[in-house]
């Protein structure tokens, strides 16, 4: 049977091993906080770059724009985005000041905004931004701002002439994203967070994900100048050429018509003759109106201030467009027909009369018909969308005719009527031969029921097109992805097994309160030198301690990745998950089987006699001598499991946005993914971390944009949001100090770790109760490591009172900082035995000796000690349980 295996170790009792292992490198005070106002100053001075040339485009566009008729639209919204960019520019300019005041300047709020290419507007007698914008009007400028670029994209689409879909797709992504940033961040202004340093951090990072959407629009409206503006011109200028050419022709046919009343204005006898009087001074009335109107709408298409086709009324938008070329045809056929009756008032003879009438009426027709066909044409483009031609049109109109009652009786009568008439000249073949074999050939050529090309609904073959597109769609739409961490694990794990089965080797001070007009922000306490001699001591023995750290026990019990890792409160056991599909036994460890799932996560209860395994869709309660105590089965896919503080029966599920105390209760947290939760120590907090769902307003960004990532704060007893502060990227994990307030996040791939300080304040919007509190998340530090490592698993604390912070790389290296001060204290190189690491965990019962474990992705286990005292051989006795399923074997 398939099983999966987790596995408890009894931490044993050993002599260190001194291995040699590559030096590790230490800094004992590196500038972190210079290297993040380094990182902070180059992002924003890229972003600076790319709204200064998105600018440089549109003012090239302005430029390009100007030849071109109707552009005062474009000109004007133009204008409007390059106004919104100055504003935009400004609050982030102001924002990044505060987070990194030594690399960043202000902008003087005394005058106007001042930038390279706002002083270069003044040339275009442009007005500059009269205010400056507050910083919590953020929202209501990314609002605005996507107001602005809609209404570009518009103005931009009111050219029909050419139609760019790269320029519509990264503009609408634009839009789209604009008003989810301006709906998460409405939240912050409504609850004030706005000058918190995690709001202003979340803000400066979004300018990388603004500065891609605006060098997408910057290289398309690059192109758009390029193609588009040339492609534009050349058609409306060939539209001009084909009305200056029917005013010309509209004004010499007014000369002819006028020259041949010269012969007939006198002719008033008859009716004859007034006919043909009122035909050609018609004639003469629509060429001169074909001319007149010509040259209107000649002018009208290069005005650069008229307006669009679509804000312009239907009938003056046809009289201008269609007018001088209808007012020509009909002056033409008034010409024609007085011309016909001219030769009659004028007694001409037989042949030139019925020469004359003849041509008139071919032409005439051949006229109406070519102008019914051009009408059908833009009729039948109109109703059926552009999906089908005119001549499909007219052949399902005929098969639609053809199957009229009437008409299959009329071709049945004479379809009889011919075989009748056939057969009579069958008999009469004798005498006119040529005749009936002529009459056969016709009579085989006539059309029956059963002839001509099968009659086609197609509507009908519409639907069905779209119809498959719609599921084109659906189906290239692609499953819910599992997490990539995961399948790069799980990849990792099949190569190792594929190599085992070959038999190839593997290779602290108390932060005060936010100082709102504090300059500086974000960046990282650094202590003072009394704060330095205060915690000088505890370094300088944890220091060389770290130094001695060693792998001392490799447990290979597992074929597979290790998951998690977690040591017991109490120290004496180290419980592990991996995804391989084997049990093994060692005479230190006990082997629970699960005979369904991946084991995810393994938590410990406080007082070390119980333990969790996280199944994907239940949970499994087991005592410390292996017996497997409950089943839980839920019925939606469980995150994460977190005991209650000092509590051995009730613990958290994390299930999708709710979080469920099992088996008593349940919490919501709206429109928030969790995928990890943490408990304060006295039970009255929930710390959550995910992504959300949605943003307020119901919108999602586009498929190149990140979605906003939270720390939330619940309250439990009064089921409320405390605090919800943004992180930008993708958050993995939360954990909290043993005493509460230090709270550590975890990020996925080369995002550092981050502690935050949760504190309670006192809670203004409640007036009725003066001691109400209320909690607040403050940044405290970023965990730098030495060169960008790729981090796996979650980070954690270390020491017996949390005062480490430690978290491991795939590569196999692992960082130690202090917490209060994040500063790195040792440094673990990759080690050659190791391969990938996947997790790391910290035994928290005893700082002598110190002792981590690190799982592989080849299934080995590594313990890490300091050296320490040999201990009596009593002490390190060890227990061996295999156990399936709970029962003992």
């Amino acid at each position: 049977m398939t099983q999966q295996v987790f596995q408890v170790y009894l931490t044993p009792t050993l002599e260190a091993k001194h291995a040699n292992l590559p030096p590790a490198f230490e800094d004992d005070d590196p500038t972190v906080d210079e290297k993040l106002q380094i990182e902070g100053s180059e992002l924003f001075n890229k972003f600076e770059r790319r709204m200064d040339n998105l600018d440089k485009e549109l003012r090239n566009f302005a430029n390009a724009a100007r030849q071109l008729g109707s552009s005062v639209g474009i000109l004007s919204s133009g204008f409007q985005l390059r106004e919104r960019l100055a504003k935009l520019l400004f609050l982030f300019r102001e924002n990044a000041a505060t987070l990194f005041p030594r690399k960043i300047s202000r902008q003087p709020r005394e005058a106007p905004i001042v930038h390279e290419w706002t002083e270069r507007r003044r040339t275009d007698n442009q007005p500059l931004p009269k205010a400056h914008p507050d910083p919590e009007s953020f929202p209501d400028q990314f609002a605005g701002f996507a107001e602005d670029v809609v209404t570009f994209l518009n103005c931009l689409n009111e050219f029909p002439e050419f139609t760019d879909e790269a320029v519509n797709t990264s503009m609408r992504a634009f839009e789209c994203d604009l008003k989810y940033w301006a709906s998460c961040l409405q939240e912050y202004k409504v609850s004030g967070q706005f000058r918190y340093p995690a709001v202003q951090r979340y803000i400066h990072d979004l300018t990388s994900e603004i500065g891609e959407h605006i060098d997408n629009i910057t290289v398309n409206l690059s192109m758009f100048i390029e193609i588009g503006v040339p492609t534009i011109r050349f058609a409306q200028h060939h539209a001009a050429s084909n009305l200056l050419n029917l005013s010309t022709v509209a004004t010499f046919f007014s000369v002819v018509t006028a020259t041949t009343l010269q012969f007939s204005y006198r002719l008033t006898d008859g009716v004859l003759e007034t006919s043909v009087n009122a035909f050609w001074f018609s004639s003469l009335v629509f060429s001169i109106a074909a001319a007149v109107n010509s040259l209107l709408g000649l002018t009208w298409k290069q005005a650069m201030y008229r307006s669009p086709g679509h804000r312009v009324p239907w009938w003056v938008l046809i009289w201008i467009k269609r007018s001088p070329l209808v007012f020509l045809v009909m002056s033409v056929a008034c010409f024609s027909a007085g011309l016909m009756l001219f030769t009659y008032a004028t007694e001409q003879g037989f042949v030139t009369s019925t020469i004359t009438t003849v041509f008139t009426a071919t032409t005439s027709f051949g006229l109406a018909v070519v102008s019914a066909w051009f009408v059908s044409e833009r009729w039948v483009f109109v109703h059926y969308h552009g999906q089908i031609w005119l001549d499909d049109a007219i052949n399902e109109a005929t098969h639609r005719v053809l199957r009229l009652y009437l008409v299959v009786a009329m071709r049945s009568i004479i379809h009889w009527c011919i075989l009748a008439i056939s057969g009579l000249l069958r008999r009469l073949s004798f005498k006119f031969p040529d005749v009936i074999t002529r009459i056969g050939r016709r009579h085989h050529s006539l059309p029956t029921m059963q002839e001509g090309p099968p009659m086609v609904d197609l509507s009908h073959h519409r639907d069905i097109s779209t119809s498959k597109g719609l599921q084109v769609r659906k189906a290239s739409r692609p499953a819910q992805p599992s997490p990539v961490g995961a399948s790069k694990e799980l990849c990792a794990s099949v190569i190792v097994m594929q190599q085992q089965q070959a038999g190839r080797p593997l290779m602290p001070q108390r932060i005060p309160s936010f100082d709102w007009n504090s300059a500086v922000g974000m960046s990282p306490t650094r202590p003072s030198s009394v704060d330095l001699d205060a915690i000088r001591g505890p370094r300088a023995t944890l220091i060389p301690k770290l130094k001695t750290l060693e792998p001392v026990q490799d447990l290979s019990t597992h074929t597979a990745l290790v998951r998690h890792l977690q040591f017991s409160p109490s120290g004496k056991y180290l419980a592990t998950s991996s995804w391989d599909r084997s049990s093994d036994g060692f005479s230190i460890h006990a082997i629970l089987v699960h005979v369904r799932g991946f084991i995810g996560q393994v938590a410990w209860s406080d007082s070390s006699t119980l333990l969790l395994t996280r199944l994907p869709r239940g949970i499994k309660v087991w005592t410390e001598d292996g017996l497997c105590k409950k089943t839980i089965e839920r019925p939606h896919s469980v995150s994460s499991v977190v005991w209650l503080p000092a509590n051995e029966t009730q613990f958290f599920s994390v299930e999708g946005s709710r979080v469920l105390k099992l088996v008593l209760d349940s919490y919501h947290f709206g429109g928030i993914q969790l995928h990890n939760v943490a408990v304060t120590p006295d039970g009255q907090r929930l710390l959550g971390v995910g992504p959300l769902l949605a943003a307020p307003n119901g919108m999602h960004p586009s498929r190149t944009t990140r979605v906003e990532k939270c720390i939330v704060v619940f309250n439990i007893e009064t089921r409320t949001f405390e605090n919800q502060t943004p992180v930008f990227n993708d958050v993995r994990d939360i954990t909290m100090s043993k005493r509460g307030g230090n709270v550590l996040i975890s990020f996925e791939y080369k995002t550092p770790p981050q502690l935050w300080k949760m504190e309670l304040v006192r809670d203004t919007k409640d007036r009725e109760n003066p001691y109400a509190q209320t909690a607040r998340l403050i940044l405290r530090h970023m965990y730098e490591p030495i060169a960008h490592v790729d981090f796996v698993g979650p980070s954690y604390f270390g020491g017996m009172d949390d005062q480490l912070v430690l978290c491991a790389g795939k590569a196999g290296d692992i960082h130690i900082w202090e917490r209060d001060t994040a500063i790195l204290l040792h440094y673990i190189r990759p080690q050659v035995f190791g391969g990938d690491l996947t997790c790391v965990a910290w035994n928290h019962s005893t700082d002598d000796p110190l002792m981590l474990a690190t799982g592989s992705h080849d299934g080995t286990v590594h313990i890490w000690k300091t050296p320490f005292i040999r201990l009596h051989p009593s002490l390190a006795h060890h227990l061996r349980l295999d156990l399936v399923e709970g029962t003992e074997k």
